[in-house]
């Protein structure tokens, strides 16, 4: 089951987020020997203090198993700023209609103790329903395609799951101990019906944010004061009136519905 983690809610899930960046540290560090910022057991690097959307896939027993960061292309992100190397001089995708997919990664350890590739504790279940719900997760906010910085074993996973890029950016460069690579995948439909067709995977798979905070969150929200609440019921109302996609609406309208409750109680 996937838990989406935007700005919006994401002080909610401390400890959801604490295992993912440990599972991070576990895959980029210890495994594929990647030189990145880990602190407290926990791989964080500065596009993570820019209210990315997280996408964490937990088991039954409620442990990360999964995850991926996603970051829009019209600001930073770590192939305009980090792997520019990679495009040999070409410009990096900015555009509202191009994310940027990164820290794809699973806990291998844990899955690989699971016999059949198409059950729910598998490497390839898991990364088909992480990259389900991205595509999912992008179309509702109209986005098409994303850029993802991978390594060859990374790319060999998703062309076993069913997700391999349709086309890539600039040259396959090394990074340290590892050779880094620019994919562009689609967010469509038909990729969606495909990765769900050969992963057997149906329904949602998503968990709805209130089941997720329900069964997760470790945060209570703080009590406002009468002026704060009618600051933000002013922000919320203008934010629905601007609101450019579906994803945007919801959220406005989720978070105005739980001040109404608040202030209702």
């Amino acid at each position: 089951m996937i838990i989406s983690l935007d700005g919006i809610i994401a002080h909610h899930f401390g400890p959801l987020l604490k295992q993912t960046y440990a599972l991070r540290t576990r895959v980029f560090r210890d495994r594929l020997g990647w030189d990145v910022d880990v602190k407290d057991g926990m791989e964080m690097d500065v596009f993570d203090t820019l209210n990315p959307t997280t996408l964490v896939s937990v088991d039954a027993s409620g442990a990360v198993v999964g995850s991926m960061r996603i970051l829009q292309t019209t600001g930073h992100n770590m192939l305009a700023d980090v792997f520019s190397a990679i495009l040999q001089g070409e410009p990096a995708p900015r555009s509202p209609l191009i994310w940027e997919a990164t820290r794809l990664c699973v806990d291998t350890d844990r899955l690989n103790a699971t016999g059949s590739p198409r059950a729910h504790n598998s490497i390839s279940y898991v990364t088909s329903e992480v990259m389900i719900a991205a595509c999912e997760y992008a179309m509702e906010a109209g986005v098409t395609d994303a850029v993802a910085v991978i390594d060859p074993l990374m790319s060999r996973e998703l062309k076993r799951s069913g997700n391999a890029p349709y086309d890539y950016l600039g040259s396959p460069t090394p990074m340290g101990k590892v050779t880094a690579m620019a994919g562009l995948l689609d967010c469509s439909v038909e990729l969606v019906n495909r990765l769900r067709e050969r992963s057997d995977i149906n329904g949602d798979v998503f968990l709805s944010e209130q089941d997720a905070i329900t069964r997760f969150s470790k945060t209570a929200v703080p009590a406002l004061s009468s002026t704060a609440q009618t600051s933000l019921h002013t922000y919320l109302q203008e934010q629905l009136a601007s609101a450019e996609n579906p994803r945007e609406l919801r959220a406005a309208l989720w978070i105005l519905a739980e001040l109404e409750l608040a202030q209702q109680s």
